[in-house]
């Protein structure tokens, strides 16, 4: 793709974090956006600091098909077309399997496998007009699970294998499609989660080398840049996370899943106490955001 001036660039939960960043870094290169969330008032607030010749945002729900290509109809009224769509918009819950809320469960899977899926399929028709590109937002989770975490490790690693067999699919029409896996990013969502689970700080510490450390959004955003530009098929950020997807078999073995369970059972007991004295399974923010129906 080489350079993002003029093109046409749609992101879900792009109002915070790193669809926000994304967002700005691309705007600076000349890229036109899209941007699209639940949160109306974080919407509003980004849209003033940029351009509104260059930015269209759209208070849009993943969870809805209906909702999506209603936005990308808007998009390509506004634009002419689509040229990238990043599947950004998710979220996260707390407790073990045993202890999250079954409806927070269904929350997080519609949101982070449904509303990938009606993210891309909205988007596909003028992204294969114009020979363009998709980037499914995964994890390093998709590699590496993690106790607590099982509902969002699953999302990660289904999403990662859609977006793998979706570049198979769309190959023959000049479309790329990437994934991308991060670490620990400093974004409203970490930031949640360790304002309401005060042993997350512990859980991260008992993670093997810089796997438990944190990233800056800005760092994130600018990796994400660097893969479009690129049309990557995978974007690691930090660049450690790449060796994870090798190590993959190793995560798995009895050796290594020893390692990680010394002092586990006290941990997710804490963690799971923690999140029952919220009264909630997810982020207050988050909670009342998935109440919405846009």
């Amino acid at each position: 793709m080489g350079s993002v001036k003029g093109k046409v660039v749609f992101i879900t939960g792009g109002a915070r974090g790193i669809g926000a960043e994304v967002g700005r870094q691309l705007y600076a290169k000349g890229a036109k956006l899209v941007l699209t969330d639940l949160d109306e008032t974080a919407l509003h607030d980004i849209s003033s600091d940029l351009d509104g010749d260059r930015v269209l945002t759209l208070v849009a729900d993943v969870r809805d098909l209906a909702s999506m290509e209603g936005a990308m109809s808007r998009a390509v009224g506004r634009f002419g077309g689509v040229d990238v769509v990043i599947a950004n918009a998710g979220i996260a819950t707390y407790g073990t399997v045993l202890n999250v809320q079954p409806a927070a469960f269904k929350a997080l899977i519609d949101v982070n496998v449904v509303g990938v899926f009606h993210t891309v399929r909205a988007a596909l028709p003028s992204v294969i007009d114009r020979r363009g590109y998709v980037l499914v937002v995964s994890s390093m989770f998709a590699y590496a699970a993690q106790p607590g975490a099982a509902s969002y490790c699953m999302s990660k690693a289904g999403v990662e294998h859609f977006a793998n067999a979706l570049a198979l699919e769309v190959a023959h029409f000049g479309v790329d499609v990437g994934s991308a896996h991060m670490g620990f990013i400093d974004t409203p969502m970490i930031q949640d989660i360790g304002a309401d689970i005060a042993s997350f700080r512990t859980a991260l510490s008992k993670l093997p080398g810089p796997m438990g450390k944190t990233t800056s959004v800005q760092a994130c955003a600018g990796a994400f840049v660097n893969g479009i530009e690129r049309r990557k098929r995978r974007i690691y950020c930090p660049r450690w996370v790449g060796v994870l997807r090798w190590l993959r078999p190793l995560l798995a073995t009895s050796a290594a899943e020893t390692q990680v369970r010394k002092g586990l059972p006290e941990l997710l007991s804490q963690m799971d106490a923690e999140a029952d004295a919220t009264g909630r399974s997810m982020s207050k923010r988050t909670a009342a955001l998935a109440k919405n129906k846009a």
